[in-house]
């Protein structure tokens, strides 16, 4: 196959989010802070199960939440969704925790997470992904 038949063959697909125009689509603050606790939840779960505080099968979602950080950052529709979902069933989660253990650090991380939830769901962060 020929160099010059072989560029024929490849897709051009920009690496940078962009609008109908062209013009560059960047992330917004919400999303870059929501990315970096999704890569501090990964690095805290990584450290928590070789410490043995959590258990190995904690392990799985690490990648999970890698993905979703570096994937909002892109402002991938499906990072949103794996964001979100991650960031409901964490808040369930501490909330749980604080009503039935009573355990203060519960309400303040589910807290956290009720807000990164409703920062999530509002159509102007949802339209701008793609």
């Amino acid at each position: 196959m020929t160099e010059e038949h072989q560029n024929e063959l490849t897709a051009k697909v920009p690496l940078e989010a962009t609008t109908a125009s062209g013009a560059k689509i960047l992330p917004l603050p919400g999303l870059i802070a929501i990315a970096l606790y999704m890569l501090v939840l990964a690095a805290v779960v990584s450290f928590g199960v070789v410490g043995g505080h959590y258990p190995p099968l904690l392990l799985l979602l690490a990648p999970l939440f890698v993905t979703a950080s570096f994937g909002l950052l892109r402002m991938f529709r499906w990072a949103w969704a794996l964001t979100l979902s991650a960031v409901f069933l964490l808040m369930t989660y501490n909330l749980w925790i604080f009503f039935e253990q009573q355990q203060a650090p519960g309400a303040v991380q589910g807290l956290l997470n009720l807000v990164f939830f409703f920062y999530l769901v509002r159509a102007q962060v949802r339209s701008r992904l793609r």
